[in-house]
């Protein structure tokens, strides 16, 4: 019974993790593919747009806003945001 109850908390934790990704949409304008920083809760991760198209990025954190180092330095972006990329930095929607 205690395995059970185990597995359905192990489970549970599991769907909570997917359900907390923050997604941006972006559309990258340069030839050139980035990973950048983000920082979120205190904690950082990487995130990857790729070169010359439009898609969306995703990085797991419960935050509802993140900062995301650029060569032109951090940017706040909100979950769910519409950004551009050009010459390696943001520009929000």
């Amino acid at each position: 019974m205690k395995l059970k109850q185990v597995l359905l908390s192990v489970a549970f934790l599991f769907v909570v993790q997917i359900a907390s990704a923050f997604t941006i949409r972006y559309y990258n304008q340069d030839s050139k593919s980035y990973t950048l920083e983000v920082r979120s809760n205190g904690s950082t991760q990487k995130i990857e747009f790729s070169s010359s198209t439009t898609s969306s990025a995703s990085v797991q954190t419960s935050a509802s806003e993140v900062e995301i180092k650029t060569e032109c330095g951090w940017v706040k972006v909100k979950d769910g945001a519409k950004i551009s990329i050009k010459n390696g930095c943001i520009k929000i929607e």
